[in-house]
């Protein structure tokens, strides 16, 4: 089976489609939230995951503020802007969506968390330290998160130390070893590069394979300064930071 791991698609519909097209044929998809947020497209991003097959999705910090869960304050300028626009923007359908979303799930003998497994709405696994206080937190070998824009794997290591390496465009890897992965992010990542990020997983081989994927920014960018939203929320699509 097949199955196509997306994650912080935070409303960016073209990058989601570029991602969609050029993954092909899949059996499964598996999102770790963050649907909202900083983008123009939430509406349409939600419409277009409900109807992709055998759809498994998680609840991420900026669909927790949409929905009251978080309070706004907790995030930057920027992004309290981008939440407040969407209190408006955000259809009845798209809020029971979201209100529908799990925080956390283990499937298929892989666990799933937007964040992280001990904290799966908010928690950033971005070193060696948390990543290694992560590794007793869930039972399975492998560990799928989003929220740090970044791809990357932790694996543990036996002396419960942990190695980390930056996931490059269709780079193969299985988990022989307890495992943390991040796919990275389709709608905005943040390790320099634009382009759009996700994993594929095959469950015949038990091998991961990151893909990258690009897309016209420069259009969703213009959807941004149209609904007002930050500058900077434009500006970083064509940077990837």
């Amino acid at each position: 089976m097949k199955t196509l791991v997306i994650s912080d698609i935070h409303a960016n519909l073209t990058a989601l489609d570029a991602v969609l097209q050029d993954a092909g044929k899949y059996d499964q998809v598996w999102c770790l939230g963050d649907l909202v947020g900083y983008g123009p497209d939430p509406n349409q991003c939600i419409d277009r995951l409900r109807d992709l097959p055998n759809l498994t999705c998680l609840l991420g910090n900026h669909d927790a503020a949409a929905l009251g869960l978080i309070e706004v304050d907790a995030f930057n300028y920027d992004a309290r802007r981008s939440l407040n626009w969407l209190s408006t923007e955000l259809t009845t359908f798209s809020r029971r969506f979201l209100e529908m979303l799990p925080a956390k799930v283990a499937l298929d003998g892989i666990t799933l968390a937007h964040g992280s497994p001990r904290n799966p709405v908010w928690e950033y696994v971005m070193d060696h330290n948390v990543a290694r206080a992560n590794f007793d937190k869930y039972e399975t070998t492998a560990c799928l998160v989003g929220h740090t824009h970044i791809p990357l794997v932790f694996t543990q290591s036996p002396d419960s130390g942990s190695t980390v390496f930056y996931q490059e465009d269709e780079h193969q890897f299985k988990a022989e070893t307890k495992c943390i992965i991040n796919p990275g992010s389709v709608g905005q990542p943040r390790d320099r590069d634009p382009r759009a990020s996700y994993l594929v997983y095959d469950d015949v081989t038990r091998m991961w394979q990151n893909h990258r994927v690009a897309y016209d920014f420069r259009i969703v960018q213009e959807r941004i300064l149209d609904a007002r939203l930050p500058i900077k929320h434009a500006h970083r699509l064509g940077e990837g930071i």
